[in-house]
């Protein structure tokens, strides 16, 4: 073997051993914002393929970057609908999404929630009860 052959080598299992030592030691507050930026990443990746299946090198390299254009992009796509899925976590109580407004039931300190009635009382004739979703 070539020492090219020996350090290219050394340097990607040094480069898979760092990595995996980093990311196991990523909080979980830290795994929307680092998802986003590996969605970036993969969207490099996305175009370096692009550019090795439409080279036309020969059969065998347009086969592999056709492979790898569809691979990193379900890779982008399912990161980000994985990351979006993570940041309606965090999203505050009453703004609501594409599914509508949240309702958790409880209201502001100070102000009634819609429809409910006060302790002790009974609901109206004919009222429906609160519901909480």
């Amino acid at each position: 073997m070539e020492i090219t052959t020996i350090t290219e080598l050394y340097v990607f299992v040094l480069a898979g051993f760092v990595g995996y030592q980093v990311i196991t030691r990523v909080p979980p507050l830290l795994h929307t914002p680092l998802m986003s930026a590996t969605n970036a990443i993969s969207a490099i990746s996305v175009v370096g393929a692009m550019v090795i299946a439409g080279a036309h090198y020969n059969r065998v390299s347009t086969i592999l970057g056709f492979i790898a254009v569809a691979s990193a992009t379900v890779n982008v796509v399912g990161g980000f609908l994985i990351t979006d899925r993570m940041l309606r976590m965090f999203r505050p109580a009453g703004r609501g999404g594409p599914e509508g407004p949240i309702t958790t039931g409880a209201a502001a300190p100070g102000k009634p929630v819609a429809g409910a009635t006060p302790a002790g009382a009974a609901p109206a004739a004919g009222s429906p009860p609160s519901a909480v979703r």
